[in-house]
């Protein structure tokens, strides 16, 4: 009796192994498909993290256009609540436009305030004539109070100073391109792609030496089928973009008794000089090979890729962009190519 008892207890005890195990298991599966779900979860928060925007908001409402032939609806900027202190003005100034209710403007209507610079034309391209007329974005202003010929207005966003006398327009819809988180080096010798290619005529607040995030306008626009959101890299060609010119022609001799010693006489050669024309003719003393000469007859180089771009607008005959990548400083006058 004793005996069939104590049987029990001892396989009731082997039992609980069992028992415990299989309660475990839909633990562990559901722990593994949380798991699974989590890692889907993660792999699209890392794909969405790597498509950011390329332009932030000021860049895109501040960035500035070369526009072909623009029309103006005459509003402009006439005047300011503080004037008798003041003739500039910033966020959340008030200023007077010279617009009422007899042009249509309404209460809570926008507008983008706009300064045309004139004409621009440039050597750098090869396009004939002039490109458009520069124009700065300064900022934008909503209407609070309307007149009968005028309308008072509050500075909602200011790129610069406002001065009297900046032109008013709608405001436009840009949305900012992605600009993909690149994981691998700027390959800076990548061959052609054979599409549209342009030039950087001018550089925001009138920058000559550009680097990333700095806005741009190139040479190319809708009449070579340009849109926004185009990517492009910048390059040049080698041997180029430096800041002062100069003839690069080596004037050490290749030998020279005054190279060596007279006691030890350790040769008449010179450490620096570049190496005879011919070998089997002529002597020490030359003649020498040289740089210039060495370039004119080198094969085609491969060119320099200093940066990459995209396409914030587009206009007639240029565009707006971006600089989203450097290998080095990017100067006006670099070419651009489509990607």
């Amino acid at each position: 009796m004793h005996t069939h008892k104590h049987f029990s207890r001892l396989s009731g005890l082997a039992a609980l192994p069992f028992a415990f195990f299989f309660a475990l298991n839909p633990v562990e599966a559901q722990t593994a498909s949380g798991s699974v779900s989590q890692t889907k979860a993660n792999t699209s928060a890392v794909a969405s993290q790597n498509l950011l925007p390329a332009a932030l908001e000021t860049e895109l409402s501040c960035a500035g256009y070369i526009e072909y032939e623009p029309n103006y609806n005459g509003f402009e900027v006439v005047g300011g609540e503080q004037e008798q202190e003041k003739h500039i003005y910033g966020m959340g100034d008030v200023v007077f436009i010279n617009a009422g209710s007899q042009q249509g403007i309404k209460v809570g209507q926008e507008f983008q305030v706009v300064r045309p610079r004139g004409k621009f034309t440039t050597k750098l391209t090869r396009k004939s004539g002039w490109l458009g007329v520069y124009t700065q974005e300064v900022g934008r202003l909503r209407v609070t109070v309307v007149k009968d010929r005028v309308s008072v207005a509050q500075v909602t966003n200011s790129c610069e100073l406002i001065l009297l006398g900046d032109l008013l327009r709608g405001v436009p819809v840009r949305v900012s391109p992605s600009a993909t988180v690149e994981t691998s080096d700027l390959d800076r010798f990548a061959d052609p792609s054979g599409k549209q290619r342009g030039r950087i005529v001018l550089a925001r607040e009138a920058r000559e030496m550009i680097t990333r995030s700095h806005i741009v306008y190139i040479d190319l626009g809708t009449e070579d089928n340009l849109k926004a959101g185009d990517r492009l890299t910048v390059y040049r060609p080698v041997g180029t973009g430096d800041i002062s010119r100069f003839r690069d022609e080596e004037i050490t001799p290749s030998a020279n008794y005054g190279f060596e010693s007279e006691r030890f006489r350790g040769g008449k050669f010179s450490i620096q000089a570049q190496r005879v024309q011919n070998p089997n003719a002529g002597d020490m003393h030359g003649p020498m090979v040289t740089t210039p000469k060495i370039e004119r007859r080198r094969p085609p180089m491969p060119r320099k890729i200093v940066g990459e771009m995209v396409v914030l607008n587009v206009q007639a005959r240029t565009a707006t962009a971006i600089i989203t990548r450097v290998a080095q400083e990017i100067h006006t006058g670099d070419f651009v190519e489509v990607k």
